[in-house]
């Protein structure tokens, strides 16, 4: 497991890639994430998704065992953002994590220190998903060394919860560092909403629609008028099935 969080996590953002991308496939409509140095001291993700009931919940910190993959055919069509069974077990090798959860009954409360688990409770919970990650790399320094600084990985953040709201107009994102409210979107499906938001008015006000199908693809989306072009890409986002690519 600590060879895998080699490869699945590098840094906080790694992190919070995986569990945002699991509230939202629990169709979850707000999500909350709350950094404390930048994630280094913890990283905090709430959502009012489905939530586990306790097998599951106790099922997702076995290696292999999360995949949401039901059959070979799914590789065809893959419509949740998190399939491999790799991040939960692999982030909790190295760090101290616990998780909240319930599906409107009665719910779970599990705390694992470095791979293993110290507590497994009933709890009252209300439908969804808590999961705070504490001292990342704790148990591997060699690894915590690598880190870059609180401001360059609380920007790594920042991008990806901009990106994941882009693609995801219909949930309200609320992103919080060290207490400050750096992200807040209303999850009312109106991505230019979420485009003011992030870029402010002027660059919002200089946008063209585009939108174009075919028997093939459907493309939607704003390109900028030439009075905002840059001379770089750092503006541009693109998606797949509601997946940043580059």
């Amino acid at each position: 497991n600590k060879i895998a969080a080699g490869e699945v996590i590098e840094k906080c953002v790694s992190i919070v890639k995986e569990l945002v991308e699991n509230s939202i496939d629990a169709k979850s409509s707000n999500i909350r994430v709350d950094l404390i140095n930048s994630g280094v001291t913890e990283i905090k993700v709430t959502d009012d998704g489905v939530g586990m009931d306790h097998d599951d919940a106790v099922l997702a910190f076995q290696r292999h065992a999360t995949s949401k993959l039901k059959s070979e055919d799914d590789l065809f069509k893959i419509s949740s953002l998190g399939f491999r069974g790799e991040a939960l077990p692999s982030i909790a090798s190295v760090s101290e994590v616990s998780l909240k959860t319930s599906t409107g009954d009665k719910g779970t409360y599990i705390l694992i220190k470095g791979g293993k688990i110290i507590t497994n409770e009933s709890c009252e919970a209300r439908c969804g998903t808590e999961i705070i990650v504490r001292k990342l790399f704790y148990n591997t320094p060699a690894r915590s060394k690598f880190l870059k600084s609180d401001t360059t990985e609380g920007n790594y953040v920042s991008t990806l919860m901009e990106q994941l709201a882009l693609s995801h107009p219909e949930i309200s994102f609320k992103y919080i560092q060290n207490k400050q409210v750096k992200l807040h979107t209303s999850g009312n499906y109106n991505i230019k909403d979420v485009i003011y938001n992030i870029y402010g008015r002027d660059i919002t006000k200089a946008l063209l629609e585009v939108s174009y199908e075919n028997d093939f693809m459907k493309i939607e989306g704003f390109v900028g008028k030439p009075e905002i072009s840059r001379g770089n890409r750092t503006f541009e986002n693109y998606y797949i099935n509601g997946r940043f690519v580059k």
